[in-house]
């Protein structure tokens, strides 16, 4: 059973209503203005009947904000819900609330331009079905990817079939590095960002007032098939133009910004702005809560004032890939200038403070934004906030050592808890302590000091359940949405065990199918176990038929080894080679089909001795999607 707000929270939330400016509805205005048409049902089911969206299930949002959601978050939740399909400008439409992310519809001369199919086939061809009800039957002929995150690509399947990409019917356009970045996330790291992703998105929490009300960027996370459809035109330089279907578009490369591959688009003949993720309404993050590389605010402030200067200035309306639009030259000048201002003070004041030798958690502790920044509703905390967002750039700049020799060398989480619950006297005077703490309102202490207990005794179920009540406390008084379903998903884990990853991969994935061969050889080196590898010494040569080359692995010490292999002296001889083409070896390294299978179907050819790959075979470990996050 979930806690009641406490009357520390309940304070908290009063001073928040009494401090920001509610009384300013313009963004409710903006959320909804242009509504062609809302959905019938906000449900989105797959081929099985599954419901795999349901936007509906966050009805509740348009009741009046309780105790346990902080009022600013659920004013932000509250216009992030808003579903259907909304003319931006005269040929310019967006489809919102089928996904977390938006699906923009630019119609040329003889069809649609599509900038992000959302995250999978099922919201994405439900989204196309709502712009085609309301518009007109209107082929897709231009299919534009904004960055390398799945949820403005995974879709691609939903509206546009492989073979008009790559027949060169559809140009699908992209930034340079896409392909690269959009596997290399979802699959290097994937096991554990997804496990993490989970919390961050609230995914298995229920959705109502004690639970999850939202991401800040869209609700959730939809739960159909994700794939990808490879780019056909990359777009390499900044003022790079494209026309597609009679769409003038002109390209802004923003690497290293919210993604490692990320563009803006303008549209002249529009005067409209598309500025992918790049300027949304709400703070984003630099280093997001799921784990991802260390983004570069100092690079995102520059490419937003070059954006201002180049474009904003021409322009009536900018929209993005979440959220809704912003309307109007001068508003749309003060918008991005404002977004640009919050970036580039969170590095540059994090630089001068850390040149001053305070180090990240110092830094994010008293780090006051400007009034213009803290009194501007799309410049506050709701999905990336200060305080994670000051220690990333620290953490970009400086590492995970602070600097602090007594921070070294310090003791993994379980032996270092044991520690302190000995010094402190004990489980159970560390828990009296933190019950007074509790009441006392203290909850980030309390959260501190009972993990040591947990952790050096996961069946404590006193600490379990104290441990849970301050969590969703600590979730109730959060602005950010990321960080209230982090702490409501850990309440919920502790009463009622893992839930897991609850979005998982599907192994079968056209994205696996984008790996290059490289990549592929990469995923399967992480999971070489070191130790049990250490004396294998194998050399094995992999003909991909359809590629015309020959790529080469080695196992040395542990590590695998790959590389094209190239004529000349000094090589050793291969132990075996395997012919196969791209398809298959995506099959048979990361799907784990059975080799005898794909000999007896002509698939694979193998000369030499097949049995040199055994050892390496055994020596995979497999990533584990359902590790402990808040008990050890």
């Amino acid at each position: 059973m979930a806690t009641e707000p406490t009357a520390h929270i309940v304070a908290a939330h009063q001073r928040v209503l009494a401090t920001l400016p509610f009384a300013d509805t313009t963004d409710f205005d903006d959320a909804t203005r242009g509504l062609i048409a809302r959905p019938d049902s906000g449900a989105i089911t797959d081929d099985q009947g599954n419901v795999v969206w349901d936007g509906d299930s966050y009805g509740f949002l348009g009741g009046d904000c309780p105790y346990s959601v902080n009022p600013s978050l659920w004013r932000q939740s509250e216009l992030a819900s808003q579903q259907g399909l909304f003319e931006v400008a005269p040929g310019i439409y967006q489809v919102r609330g089928f996904d977390i992310s938006n699906m923009t519809l630019i119609e040329g001369e003889t069809g649609v331009v599509v900038i992000d199919p959302l995250t999978t086939r099922e919201t994405a061809a439900a989204a196309l079905r709502l712009y085609r009800d309301h518009r007109a039957h209107r082929p897709v002929t231009g299919l534009i990817y904004t960055h390398s995150h799945i949820d403005h690509f995974g879709g691609a399947e939903g509206v546009l079939a492989p073979e008009d990409a790559a027949s060169g019917r559809c140009p699908v356009i992209a930034p340079e590095g896409f392909l690269e970045h959009a596997v290399a996330e979802n699959i290097f790291a994937g096991t554990a960002m997804a496990r993490r992703a989970g919390y961050m998105f609230g995914t298995a929490l229920p959705r109502g007032e004690r639970g999850t009300v939202g991401t800040a960027l869209g609700q959730t996370i939809p739960v159909g098939s994700a794939g990808i459809i490879a780019p056909t035109v990359d777009i390499v330089d900044s003022g790079q133009e494209l026309t597609v279907d009679g769409v003038r578009l002109v390209f802004q490369l923003t690497p290293d910004t919210e993604a490692p591959a990320e563009m803006n688009v303008y549209l002249p003949g529009h005067r409209a702005l598309c500025m992918a993720e790049n300027a949304i309404h709400t703070m984003h993050n630099l280093l997001t809560l799921r784990g991802a590389l260390v983004r570069d605010a100092h690079n995102w402030a520059k490419y937003l004032t070059e954006a201002v200067n180049r474009y904003a200035r021409n322009c009536d309306v900018v929209f993005s890939s979440h959220l809704w639009p912003t309307w109007g030259t001068e508003r749309v000048v003060k918008f991005m200038s404002l977004q640009r201002d919050m970036y580039g003070y969170l590095h540059d004041q994090t630089l001068r403070k850390l040149n001053q030798g305070l180090v990240g958690t110092e830094i994010a502790e008293d780090f006051p934004l400007p009034p213009a920044l803290e009194n501007t509703w799309h410049t506050r905390g709701y999905y990336g906030t200060v305080s994670h967002n000051v220690k990333a750039v620290y953490q970009r700049y400086m590492g995970w050592y602070d600097g602090n020799p007594a921070h070294l060398w310090q003791h993994p989480p379980v032996e270092s808890a044991t520690r302190h619950v000995e010094f402190m006297g004990g489980a159970d005077e560390v828990l009296r302590k933190a019950r007074a703490a509790y009441e006392a309102g203290d909850f980030r202490w309390v959260a501190q000091v009972v993990d040591y207990v947990i952790f050096a005794d996961p069946a404590n179920a006193e600490a379990k359940a104290l441990q849970a009540d301050t969590f969703e406390q600590l979730g109730y008084g959060a602005e950010s949405a990321t960080w209230r379903n982090v702490y409501l998903s850990g309440a919920y884990e502790l009463r009622h065990g893992s839930f897991g990853t609850p979005t998982k991969a599907d192994a079968a994935s056209s994205m696996l199918y984008g790996l290059t061969v490289e990549q592929i050889f990469d995923a399967m080196a992480l999971r070489v176990d070191g130790p049990k590898a250490w004396h294998l010494k194998s050399v094995v040569d992999w003909k991909i038929t359809d590629q015309d080359r020959v790529h080469r692995i080695e196992m040395s010490n542990g590590l695998l080894v790959h590389y094209d292999r190239f004529d000349g002296d000094g090589l050793p001889d291969a132990d075996a080679t395997f012919e196969l083409a791209h398809p298959t070896l995506v099959r048979i390294l990361l799907m784990e089909q059975d080799f005898p299978g794909a000999v007896a179907r002509g698939e694979l050819a193998v000369h030499g001795d097949v049995t040199t790959l055994g050892g390496l075979v055994a020596a995979l470990d497999e990533p584990d999607p359902d590790f402990a996050m808040v008990t050890p």
